[in-house]
């Protein structure tokens, strides 16, 4: 795709969103629990601001603070008044137009530019139309065409980097999981590392991990999306978390670029979870696995908690579940059946032989000291650490680097 064509696409998706409906109300609660969500804290942004992550992804700190000004000060409608980024319309000031248009000129860089430097470009510009979409609610047609651009910026910048780029479809149940595989060298079957994020990023949000951390190692990166998002939404997520994961854990024999005998898995939110249920499921194909800022047990067990989390989670919860209507007593119950401990994974006697990381920052109420201490408990060769970084990008950083020694040491073996 060119970039004029690029462009273009971005105003055939975007021209008939003036009215588009916005993401904070898309979710319908009854009455009493809507009460309930509304009482809970003081907020100013209906969405969770993540900025040492998105900065730590790429985002540029600076355009970064300019895109939240322009949403913050818009004088347009908003669903909320009390939160910011609820500007409805696809216009300045809306959430998903302003993340838009920075990507869009980041696209235009990158039409200025050749080789990895417009490569980086792209994938700068798939992050932000990522963002564009975040938390990517079922429904929210703004967040799913921004998905289209953040896919297509990405296949821009694998066309051009320097590193292989593959795009598997992985067969399931009638359909096909679509993965991205990204290899440093393709000389020899590579060591291979299943790599997943949470419930509100998509698997494009992963360059920096692969570019900075494992491609230095000589190590592939595989990225899938959680089901019930991105290329992974015709799937429902269920109880059985780790479906997709597990079959494309099965289908690396068919891979020729990789070593399926070293392979290992990460995840982070949510998705280290899945890593975590997988490491039990399937320890005779995996050498490691770990897991940063996991929900293990613990907020998964507790309602009073989970419900006291803000719109934002709830709504994530939901439509993952696919709920028509929300009532948060049931939706915060029903999320118990997603406790590692409540399946039957950490508790008994019973250890995986997978090496399991698994890793808190200090305060994080998602991922506790005690979630990972008992991650660690039930692997034979398992470790539970707490960060007490001062500031969450400097804990990001030292939480990757130990996850990557980690896994390089177990792929040794």
């Amino acid at each position: 795709m060119s970039q004029s064509e690029s462009e273009n696409l971005s105003v055939t998706l975007f021209k008939n969103q003036k009215q588009a409906l916005e993401t904070s109300g898309l979710v319908p609660y009854l009455p009493s629990s809507l009460e309930q969500v509304s009482a809970s804290g003081e907020r100013s942004w209906y969405r969770e601001l993540r900025r040492p992550q998105w900065i730590w992804q790429g985002v540029e700190p600076i355009e970064l603070e300019s895109i939240l000004a322009r949403i913050a000060s818009s004088d347009k409608n908003r669903t909320r008044d009390e939160w910011l980024d609820t500007v409805s319309g696809y216009h300045a000031g809306n959430w998903a137009y302003e993340w838009i248009h920075a990507g869009t000129e980041h696209q235009k860089k990158a039409a200025e530019l050749t080789g990895n430097e417009a490569a980086e470009e792209c994938f700068k510009a798939s992050l932000y139309f990522s963002i564009a979409g975040y938390p990517h609610i079922k429904g929210d047609n703004l967040a799913t065409q921004a998905q289209v651009l953040a896919n297509k910026a990405y296949d821009m910048a694998a066309q051009q980097i320097s590193h292989r780029i593959e795009k598997i479809k992985v067969p399931y149940k009638g359909k096909k999981i679509t993965c991205y595989l990204h290899l440093p060298s393709t000389e020899k079957p590579l060591p291979v590392v299943i790599v997943s994020g949470g419930m509100d990023s998509l698997q494009t949000d992963m360059w920096r991990l692969y570019r900075d951390f494992l491609a230095p190692n000589n190590m592939a990166m595989l990225t899938l999306d959680m089901p019930s998002i991105g290329h992974s939404s015709q799937w429902p997520l269920t109880e059985d978390s780790s479906c997709l994961h597990q079959a494309v854990l099965n289908h690396l024999p068919n891979i020729p670029w990789v070593d399926r005998f070293h392979a290992a898995v990460m995840g982070f939110r949510f998705g280290g979870n899945v890593a975590l249920r997988l490491s039990f499921l399937e320890p005779d194909r995996l050498k490691a696995c770990v897991a940063l800022g996991a929900p293990i047990h613990h907020i998964l067990s507790n309602s009073a908690q989970l419900k006291k989390m803000p719109k934002m989670y709830l709504d994530i919860l939901a439509s993952r579940l696919g709920k028509q209507v929300v009532d948060i007593s049931s939706l915060t119950s029903q999320m118990q059946a997603w406790s590692l401990k409540n399946q039957g994974f950490l508790s008994g006697g019973r250890k995986t032989s997978v090496s399991v990381l698994s890793i808190g920052l200090q305060g994080d109420p998602v991922s506790p000291k005690s979630d990972n201490k008992l991650a660690a408990l039930f692997s034979q060769y398992g470790k539970g650490i707490e960060l007490k970084s001062k500031t969450l990008h400097s804990g990001y950083e030292e939480a990757l680097n130990q996850m990557i020694e980690w896994i390089k040491e177990e792929m040794k073996q």
